[in-house]
C-alpha cells in the first residue's frame, strides 16, 4: 500500500454515542481531512447481512467493499437498531475485520490529493488500524447520557423505540465491542481520554483543537 508523507493523522476510539462522529467531522473540516466513519462500513455489511440472507458470503463482503461509494455509507437506514446489532456480531468475524482493515488503511495512509490527512473513528482505529497516528483520542461518556443522545437521533428519524430499549441495547453493544476477541474497543495507555458527559460539541472540539494546534505548531 502506497503511503502519503507528511500527511495529519488522527485515530478516533470510542464506545457509540459518546460523541466521537460529532467531533471527527469538526476535526476533518478544520483541518481539511478525509473523514472515514468506519463503523458505518460494519453497518453497510450488516445491512446487507440482514438483506441477503441466503446470499450472504464473504466474496460479496469483497465485492461490495472493493466498489464502496462512501456516499452508501449516508443512508439513514445504517442508524437502525437492528443493523447496529447485526453489524456487531459481523465485527466479530476476523474475515470480515480483515476485508475492511484493507479498506480502512488506503482511507488512512493515502487520502486523496486535495486533504491534508485523514481522520478515522471506530473502536479499533488506535490499537490496530492506525497505531502510529500522530494524534489518539479516546472518547468516551456516561451511558445513560449516551442512551439520551441516541434516543434525541433516533426520534429525530422517527424511529419507534423507546429510551429503555436504547439503554438496553447500548449496554449490550458496550459488553460485545469491549470483549469480542478480534480489535476489541479499549483505551490505550497512548491515547488521549476526551470524556463528553458535561462537554457540549463546542467545548468539547476546542479542546482537541488546542491538542492538535499545539502539537502542530512545533
Amino acid at each position: 500500500m502506497k503511503r502519503r508523507n507528511n500527511i495529519i493523522t488522527v485515530a478516533i476510539d470510542s464506545p457509540a454515542a459518546a460523541g466521537a462522529g460529532t467531533q471527527a467531522k469538526l476535526i476533518s473540516e478544520y483541518y481539511n481531512l478525509f473523514y472515514l466513519d468506519t463503523g458505518k462500513i460494519y453497518r453497510y455489511i450488516g445491512k446487507l447481512k440482514i438483506n441477503k440472507k441466503d446470499k450472504f458470503s464473504y466474496r460479496l463482503v469483497k465485492n461490495k467493499i472493493k466498489v464502496l461509494n462512501l456516499n452508501n455509507l449516508k443512508d439513514k437506514s445504517l442508524l437502525s437498531n437492528d443493523v447496529a446489532q447485526s453489524a456487531s456480531k459481523i465485527a466479530k468475524d476476523k474475515k470480515i475485520r480483515n476485508i475492511v482493515h484493507k479498506f480502512q488503511q488506503e482511507c488512512a495512509y493515502n487520502p486523496p490529493k486535495k486533504y491534508n490527512g485523514s481522520v478515522l473513528d471506530g473502536r479499533d482505529i488506535i490499537t490496530v488500524q492506525m497505531k502510529d497516528a500522530m494524534f489518539k483520542f479516546y472518547i468516551s461518556a456516561n451511558v445513560n447520557v449516551r442512551a439520551k443522545r441516541r434516543f434525541d437521533e433516533y426520534k429525530k428519524l422517527n424511529l419507534d423505540i423507546s429510551y429503555k430499549e436504547v439503554l438496553k441495547s447500548l449496554r449490550k453493544r458496550d459488553k460485545l465491542d469491549k470483549e469480542r476477541k478480534y480489535g476489541p474497543l479499549k483505551k490505550t495507555k497512548d491515547s488521549i481520554l476526551i470524556n463528553t458527559t458535561k462537554l457540549s460539541k463546542k467545548a468539547c472540539f476546542k479542546k482537541i483543537k488546542a491538542i492538535m494546534d499545539k502539537k502542530l505548531k512545533n
